[in-house]
C-alpha cells in the first residue's frame, strides 16, 4: 500500500513541477517578446519607453490567461485519474 501512494505522490509531484516549468518558461517567453518588440518599435517610431511599457502592461493579461490555461489543462490530466481511483475504493450503493 505504501508503494501506490508513493506512487501517486510522486505523479504529483511530476505534474505540479511540470506546471512550474511550464509557466516560468511562458512567462519569460512572453515578457522578453514584448520586451525585445517594444524596444525595437520605439526605436524605428522614436517614441522611446512608450511602446516598450504598453507591450509590457499588455502582456501581463496574455501570461495571466496563458498560465491559467496551463493550469486548467494539467490539472484535468491529474484529477480524473484521483476520481477513478476513489471510485473503485467504494462499494457500490444500491
Amino acid at each position: 500500500m505504501g508503494k501506490v501512494n508513493s506512487k501517486g505522490q510522486d505523479e504529483f509531484r511530476t505534474a505540479v513541477t511540470l506546471t512550474v516549468v511550464w509557466v516560468a518558461g511562458l512567462t519569460l517567453i512572453v515578457i522578453f517578446a514584448a520586451l525585445l518588440a517594444g524596444i525595437w518599435l520605439d526605436r524605428v517610431f522614436h517614441s522611446k519607453p512608450v511602446l516598450t511599457i504598453i507591450f509590457i502592461l499588455v502582456s501581463i493579461p496574455i501570461t495571466l490567461f496563458m498560465t491559467l490555461r496551463v493550469v486548467k489543462r494539467i490539472s484535468t490530466r491529474i484529477i480524473p485519474e484521483k476520481q477513478n481511483e476513489v471510485r473503485k475504493e467504494e462499494p457500490h450503493r444500491g
